[in-house]
């Protein structure tokens, strides 16, 4: 576990971190006082909330999961542009109007910034945020370009009577993806008391809000017709999701192999679950918000409810960490894949550790033996024949 508890701070007595080693690795910029070019997308650090700094995320390339997807890029190429992107900080009531027009721009605006210094490398990990590896502190900003807002976008945030519950719930109906909507909120541009909410918190804030509305309604919704086996892969994610016909319940195991980004030399299982509702902020962080909303998006879409199981099983392949996006993405991923149907549960349980390699997550669950519990006793109340 030493690599997770130190994510770069040199607790493992190296005197450089393997990873940022790479990262910086990347970087094809030199130091400079000044910055031209496109900003995406917008970024607000948590440290001394509500006293915090932030500003745009400069780089004249795309910042959103699903095009680097799209265009095949491999972690390598992933961490290039994160190595690349400059994070730029001031005091937020300084920027706060440019922040803003970057936010609600469906496309990147360009920017002029002077910084007080030349940027320097700052790389620093979080399991939530993707990593950023430069830094620099303005002294002006100026925003050359007028935001281009998308309709729902302009109507949703000019409503100071929403809360910002209804409004993420709203703009995700009106097909705004959540990577958008997570800027909005960070930028404080949703809600009836607007303030500017750290990114890592918006990021896992936007899916447990919206997944949670959708959970209202899948819970109207006749069970799933059979038992579902779902997979996909991702730069070394694994994920399997299990469906069980039934009412809403949601189980995640965490797996990181040996040699694994966070395990060290252990392999490491960590799991979390809920029911109807979700009691406390979860062991898993944001990826259990993540991962529940790629599932809850998929059963709203298809009508249906069901009880399921998702493993994440982490291999040394996941040599960066590149945020909790991974874990939504794979999740969306797995759930478009065509399903294999199993007639039991027994059965799905052994496909679904069959395309694991292993089997040793399965004393970790709760849902399992629930299910299988469940099970037993609606065959026991059946009529003999």
């Amino acid at each position: 576990m030493r690599c997770a508890e130190c994510k770069g701070k040199g607790l493992c007595g190296l005197d450089r971190c393997p990873i940022m080693s790479r990262f910086q690795a990347q970087l094809r910029l030199k130091p400079t006082d000044r910055y031209m070019g496109g900003a995406p997308s917008v970024f607000i650090g948590s440290y001394g909330y509500p006293k915090v700094l932030g500003g745009p995320l400069m780089i004249d390339d795309p910042d959103h999961p699903p095009d680097w997807i799209a265009r095949g890029m491999s972690i390598e190429d992933i961490v290039g542009i994160r190595a690349r992107t400059i994070r730029g900080n001031a005091g937020i009531g300084r920027i706060a109007g440019g922040v803003q027009e970057i936010a609600l721009s469906g496309s990147p605006l360009e920017v002029e910034v002077a910084f007080e210094k030349p940027i320097a490398f700052d790389l620093r990990f979080d399991g939530t945020i993707a990593p950023v590896g430069l830094s620099g502190s303005i002294r002006t900003m100026d925003v050359l370009e007028n935001a281009r807002v998308a309709r729902p976008v302009e109507k949703i945030t000019s409503d100071t009577d929403l809360k910002a519950t209804e409004a993420c719930t709203l703009l995700h109906e009106s097909h705004v993806d959540v990577y958008r909507i997570t800027q909005l909120l960070t930028a404080g541009l949703l809600g009836r008391r607007r303030r500017i909410v750290p990114t890592r918190w918006a990021i896992t804030a936007v899916d447990d809000m919206v997944s949670i509305r959708l959970k209202k309604r899948i819970a109207r919704y006749p069970p799933l017709e059979g038992i579902r086996l779902h997979h996909a892969r991702l730069y070394g994610n694994l994920i399997v999701c299990l469906l069980v016909p039934g009412d809403w319940g949601f189980e995640m195991i965490e797996i990181w192999g040996r040699q694994s980004l966070w395990s060290g030399g252990d392999e490491v299982i960590v799991r979390d679950g809920e029911r109807q509702t979700k009691s406390g902020y979860s062991p898993l962080a944001g990826a259990y918000y993540s991962a529940r909303l790629g599932v809850a998006e998929h059963l709203e879409a298809i009508g249906r409810s069901a009880r399921v199981l998702v493993l994440r099983s982490v291999s040394g392949d996941y040599w960066a960490p590149l945020g909790t996006w991974v874990v939504r993405e794979a999740t969306r991923a797995a759930m478009q894949a065509a399903p294999a149907n199993c007639n039991t549960l027994q059965e799905g349980i052994a496909a679904a550790s069959r395309i694991l390699g292993f089997d040793r997550w399965l004393p970790y669950s709760r849902l399992v033996p629930d299910l299988m519990a469940q099970r037993t006793l609606r065959d026991f109340l059946e009529p003999s024949a």
